[in-house]
């Protein structure tokens, strides 16, 4: 992106002139006018960057825009660190400017001419611009292709699509809010991405009978982009019908005033199909009255930000992806809709379909298109070859290509979110992206750049990444996966599979970067001027010849050292493989033998340590340009086991380095060279030694140390005073003093020993304050070798007064004082910290506490008390591995917003407490690995409480891993069997109080009407209190049911089955003329019954059967109804038959 590239460069040229004047003496003129000519370009690119995709000369002239910007950006930053670093006072440096004098004068030389060549560049292209007729183009008001796919995609309402799927519980829940006259929400909302569906959505509630006997009048509008209020108004007025003369004479107010009016008195749905942005919604919104109104706005829009614009109260319903089931359903309807040629090539064809329709990760876009290219291919070849390119097939389509499609999405983006979302190209299929990595990325590059209002510095520029992240995910660019308990905030990301390729043909067409396979790998050396390349395998950096390169991401998908291994130029020579096979074959055996060390030892010295270092040296000395160094390996990862080369040095214009996941490396002095880093993460495995440079990188903002390192002597960090993320330190290797000088920190992680030298106890207040940062809001501390001394851990509390997450997992034997922890704590987790009195009475005090985990021996006493009003907000609570703990009390209203519980391995503890039945707003309740005994106690105990009536997600793990897993959708769930006399269900008392059972209705109903089916038996399992009789009952009385059975009947089972009693009751339920009195053998009324069911069209409803012994008792009367059609056998089971 261009625009990304020129503001990158003026920034940095800007701080170098602003801050280092010095270092730039000799060509500071020359830079100020560079400074200035980036500036024009930065605000004549906007325009041009959104038009290049029409016209190839703009595309041309803003490629040429984007290296010429790149190339000045390297050269003006380069002369600074290499020679105007020099200019420093002191005496040092005096003396290296002295031995230098002549190869800084070549420098500035250099230097000048470089720039002046960067000017006759900038002559070049205005007299391009000008030559080229590309000056016009700003004026041309045609239509852009953008502007035409989405008018070729406009929607008719009365065109309805029969090949919908998977949207039925999606038009039931926004029809009941739409036609409900007490709902708050006016406007009603379908957002997703493009493809999802949401105008086929619209169309389904749009045709609704319901709907329409709801309202009035009803009126379709398509809006679009390029939003015309004056045409919107005119269209829904036509749409309505309302008798109005409008000419060029009549003014929009007149047009406004008239609609509202209508809107006011009638009650009209309107379906505003396809908004895009606030500006469209505000120009249209004054015609739209907001109270006093029974009319109904339904808008479908792939921006979330458009709802809560357009009412706040509004409702929003997210239109998810297909599951699996339903995108293959969908596929066959469209795919397989002429007549099969052959069940043999219908087989091959249905396992093809099954792996193409995967790639279309559940987008019905993707699926209809993939359908409509298969329904024309009569053989399996045909299919085959469509299976090898399925995504090309996919851009093309029939009519509308599915990239196509989300491309309006990308063309709609403003300038400052295109190259952060072109930048999501660099991760692989599938990946989880982390946040706070990616808007480290997007910063280092200088994607992201910090606001500056009327001279002083305005969001600090990872915020305004956060923002940026935020509308992407608004657009439904971006997929949320995790969020952060305490903040909420988004913790990772996705692209789907099908917005990554548009990422990757887009980043590809803009030459913003190339991700290499093995399918281009080999390509990669023939191109001269790439900037950012990504790739699966760290041993193609030898393959890469671009000089310019300014970023390198690594992502290793190696399972073992040893694929690495074999990847590698030294071993792929005979003998060298031979003796790694070897490695590889014995690795992991008991008894490896002398010979095994041997060839280890010897390949390790002779063979992959030169391949690593000849590595990272080419690496080293070819880029020396790069800005973004990151290799992302696994625990496995065999990359390492040497000492990093000293010439990383060189890179001095490095902003990102992360070697996470290397192994064995001991690290240069050399890296103290790397002034421009922002982030460092050393979070290496065995490291042997850390030098003592860190202090001289002051731009750092992030630095993660490894776990376990070793020093000559203390790090020193007082330098770091914009640091905001601080990982893995530790005061035995570390300054605890320089803490107080990072006033910007915001994340700060203890690992190991934590003490503080010369601790006054007699009087605490004298004491300096460790941290002095307004904004740290994350404290963890972890040591599992150690403890911390509580009146320590007291003082380092009291200092963070702003934090809302605190992590201890090291033994501090009591828990840190009330006054000392902040109120704006919202997440707790303590382990191991070996606390032997109660918590609870400190932390339930605590008024913003969201979420508390207490996990291995965090507390070693007996009993927990929670009293009344205690944990005003607390929302999840997690016990684990509390051995000691043997009673907790809770106290009625405690905990009143407590949603998700968790006990595990508490396998001291006797009873839950009875007050969990006060808590009405618990929905997920899990308990694993506890003792029998306490699941029978607890059974036991709930036959007179009935207690978590509410609980909508109950999971049970026995202590012998037994598993009883509910998940319903239903209101009412009881936890707890209770079986007795009083629990007999009579099946003409139904129950009006029902929720959740429509979907499990019909898919039981269609089962036990099918006459083709081969279920003799159907079933509805599950615990005690969850709704299987309700379900039968359900069942029993559907029309359908009863319309196509001969004789229905319902027999109580129950856990002391009486197969006389049962068929008995069954004859009486038929009303079957045959006396039974005390005398009546057992086999005639079996024979009796087997021969009635077996002419008959029967649907036996046996409630309640407990065990295997009361089926085999029973069914000598039914034995033979599993292999006939007529007659249903249907059963309700506790437990598992």
């Amino acid at each position: 992106m261009a625009w990304s590239a020129v503001s990158s460069a003026a920034n940095t040229i800007g701080n170098l002139l602003a801050q280092e004047a010095t270092y730039l003496w000799g060509v500071e003129e020359q830079v100020d006018r560079l400074q200035t000519e980036l500036k024009w370009m930065q605000s004549s690119l906007i325009e041009a960057d959104a038009k290049q995709s029409n016209d190839r000369r703009i595309r041309l002239w803003v490629a040429e825009i984007r290296e010429l910007a790149y190339d000045a950006e390297d050269v003006i930053e380069d002369f600074a660190l290499r020679i105007g670093s020099r200019r420093r006072g002191g005496l040092s440096n005096c003396i290296k400017r002295s031995a230098c004098i002549l190869k800084e004068g070549r420098m500035l030389h250099k230097t000048r001419s470089e720039i002046g060549k960067i000017f006759t560049r900038i002559t070049e292209l205005v007299r391009r611009l000008q030559a080229y007729g590309i000056k016009e183009l700003r004026d041309e008001e045609g239509p852009s292709a953008s502007a035409e796919r989405r008018e070729s995609r406009r929607p008719y309402p009365h065109i309805i699509d029969d090949n919908v799927v998977g949207l039925e519980t999606d038009v039931k829940e926004l029809i009941s809010v739409i036609v409900d006259n007490e709902s708050a929400s006016r406007v009603v909302s379908i957002c997703g991405m493009g493809g999802l569906g949401k105008t086929t959505l619209a169309k389904k509630i749009y045709h609704d009978g319901q709907v329409k006997d709801h309202f009035d009048h009803l009126v379709w509008v398509f809006v679009s982009e390029q939003c015309q209020k004056r045409k919107v108004w005119l269209d829904i007025l036509s749409g309505l019908n309302i008798s109005f003369q409008v000419d060029w004479k009549t003014r929009e107010e007149e047009i406004s005033e008239k609609l509202f009016k209508f809107l006011k008195e009638k009650k009209c749905l309107m379906v505003l199909d396809d908004i895009w942005s606030n500006e469209a919604w505000d120009s249209i919104k004054p015609a739209f009255p907001e109270k006093e109104t029974r009319s109904k706005i339904l808008i479908t829009s792939r921006n979330r930000e458009v709802v809560s614009h357009a009412d706040s109260r509004g409702y929003l319903h997210d239109l998810q992806c297909l599951n699996k089931e339903q995108s293959w359903e969908l596929f066959q309807k469209i795919a397989f809709a002429q007549p099969s040629i052959g069940s043999k090539d219908e087989g091959k064809m249905k396992d093809l379909g099954e792996k193409m329709v995967e790639r279309c990760a559940g987008l019905p876009l993707a699926i209809v298109v993939l359908g409509g290219i298969l329904v024309t291919k009569d053989s399996v070849n045909e299919w085959e070859k469509v299976a090898e390119n399925v995504i090309p097939y996919l851009k093309r389509g029939k009519g509308h290509g599915v990239e196509e499609v989300l491309a309006l999405s990308y063309d709609d983006l403003p300038y400052y979110l295109r190259p952060c979302f072109l930048y999501l190209s660099n991760f692989p299929e599938d990946f989880e992206i982390q946040v706070y990595r990616l808007i480290q990325l997007w910063v280092a590059e200088g994607i992201v750049l910090s606001e500056e209002e009327d001279g002083n510095e305005g969001s600090i520029t990872e915020d305004l990444a956060d923002r940026y992240l935020l509308e992407l995910v608004e657009r439904c660019m971006v997929q949320v996966g995790e969020r952060d308990v305490a903040t909420l905030k988004i913790k990772t990301v996705q692209l789907h599979d099908l917005m990554r390729n548009l990422c990757l043909s887009k980043a590809k067409q803009e030459n913003f970067l190339c991700a290499v396979d093995q399918s281009n790998a080999c390509s990669i050396s023939t191109v001269q001027r790439i900037h950012r390349v990504s790739a699966t395998d760290v041993l193609w950096i030898q393959r890469i010849k671009s000089p310019n390169l300014r970023s390198l991401v690594f992502f290793s998908e190696y399972s073992s050292g040893y694929e690495f291994l074999k990847q590698m130029k030294v071993f792929r020579k005979p003998k060298p493989r031979k003796m790694l096979d070897y490695l590889d074959k014995h690795h992991g055996r008991a008894e490896t033998g002398c010979l095994f060390h041997s060839i280890l030892i010897f390949l390790f010295l002779f063979l992959m340590l030169p391949g690593l270092n000849e590595l990272f040296t080419y690496m080293f000395n070819n880029f020396k340009l790069l800005r973004v160094f990151t290799y992302e390996g696994k625990a496995s990862s065999t990359l390492g086991g040497c000492k990093l080369s000293s010439d990383i040095g060189n890179l001095v214009h490095l902003r990102f380095l992360s070697l996470r996941g290397v192994r064995y490396l001991c690290l240069p002095s050399s890296l103290g060279n790397l002034r421009c880093l922002q982030t460092l993460d050393l979070r290496i495995y065995e490291v042997i030694l850390v030098p003592n440079v860190i202090w001289r990188m002051e731009q750092l903002r992030h630095l993660y140390l490894p776990e376990k390192f070793k020093v000559k002597r203390k790090l020193k960090l007082g330098t770091l005073r914009i640091l905001r993320t601080l990982v893995n330190f530790n005061t035995k290797d570390c300054c605890l003093k320089d803490l107080s000088n990072m006033t910007n920190l915001r994340e700060l992680e203890i690992r190991g020993a934590f003490e503080i030298e010369d601790f006054n106890v007699d009087d605490l207040h004298k004491n300096a304050p460790i941290i002095q940062s307004k904004y740290l809001h994350s404290l963890s501390i972890f040591n599992d070798e150690g403890r911390i001394d509580p009146r320590h851990l007291n003082h380092l509390l009291s200092s963070c007064v702003c934090i809302c997450k605190l992590s201890l997992d090291v033994e501090v034997s009591e828990l840190p004082q009330y006054d000392h922890l902040s109120p704006n704590l919202a997440y707790i987790k303590l382990r191991m910290c070996k606390i032997g009195e109660d918590p609870m009475p400190t932390l339930e005090k605590l008024p913003s506490l969201r979420v508390l985990e207490l996990h291995y021996q965090a507390f070693t006493g007996k009993k927990m008390f929670c009293s009344a009003q205690g944990f005003p907000k607390l929302e999840s609570l997690s016990l684990k591995e509390l051995c000691y703990l043997w009673k907790w009390k809770v106290e009625e209203g405690a905990m009143r917003c407590l949603r998700q519980l968790q006990i595990e391995r508490c396998k001291g503890l006797k009873m839950l407490p009875d007050e969990l039945m006060f808590i009405k707003t618990l929905q997920q309740l899990k308990i694993e690995g506890m003792p029998k005994e306490f699941k029978e106690r607890v059974e036991k105990r709930a036959d007179d409480l009935g207690k978590v009536q509410h609980v909508l997600s109950v999971t049970f793990k026995s202590w012998k891993e037994c598993n009883y897993i509910v998940d319903w959708r239903c209101k009412t769930v009881l936890l707890f069997v209770r079986n007795s006399e009083s629990r007999w269900p009579y099946p003409h008392i139904i129950d009006d109080n029902i929720v959740g059972l429509d979907i499990d209705v019909k898919k039981l109903v269609s089962d036990i009407v099918d006459d083709e089916s081969a279920s003799g038996v159907v079933s509805i399992c599950g615990m005690g209190g969850l709704g299987k009789t309700t379900l039968a009952k359900k069942i029993y009385h559907h029309s359908q049911v009863q319309g196509h059975f001969d004789n229905l009947f319902w027999v109580f089972v129950s856990e002391q089955s009486q197969k006389r009693r049962v068929w008995q009751d069954i004859l009486f339920s038929l009303n079957i003329p045959f006396e039974v009195d005390w005398k009546t053998r057992e086999e005639e009324i079996s024979e009796k019954l087997f021969k009635l069911l077996k002419e008959k069209k029967c649907l036996m409803i046996l409630d309640a059967i407990w065990s295997k012994e009361a089926w085999d008792s029973i069914k000598p009367a039914s034995a033979q109804l599993i292999f006939m059609l007529c007659s249903f056998v249907f059963l309700t089971i506790l437990g598992y038959l």
